[in-house]
Formats: C-alpha cells, structure tokens, sequence
C-alpha cells in the first residue's frame, strides 16, 4: 500500500504523480500488487492522536510519519474487510 497525497479537492499534484511512478516501479521490481491509497488528513489525524495520549512535541516529532502511515495501512484494511 502506498500512500497517495491527492489535493484536498481529489486531484492529483506533483507530489501524487511522483508516488504513482514510484508505486509502477514498485510493482515491477517486485512482481506483486500496489495499491495506491488516498493520505489526506492522516497527518493530522495522528497528531490529533498523539496529542490526546500527552505525546511530547519532541517526541510527535519522531513519530508522526509512522504514525500517518499506520492510519494509511488501517484504512486500506478496513476498507478490504468490508
């Protein structure tokens, strides 16, 4: 599952672009399926989440990627086990 940052309208920017060619690439050097998965608002989302478990700053600051990146991956599942 890659992560896909389209614009807060649903179109697709540079930075989208760059994450479909990286996917492409992905999938051929590894021979299995991409899915590609839209990422608005997960940023925000585990800070949200961070913040409310009294997460230091400096510490969200280490985190938060990870953190987004797990919402990423738990939307994908959630949304195959329906």
């Amino acid at each position: 599952v890659v992560g896909l940052p389209k614009n807060m309208n649903g179109t697709i920017g540079p930075r989208a672009e760059m994450c479909q060619a990286f996917g492409k690439i992905l999938e051929e050097r590894t021979s299995l399926p991409v899915h590609m998965w839209d990422e608005r608002l997960t940023t925000m989302a585990a800070e949200r989440m961070l913040i409310s478990a009294d997460v230091s700053r400096q510490k969200r600051k280490t985190v938060i990627d990870k953190m987004a990146a797990t919402l990423i991956l738990q939307g994908y599942m959630d949304a195959k086990s329906r």
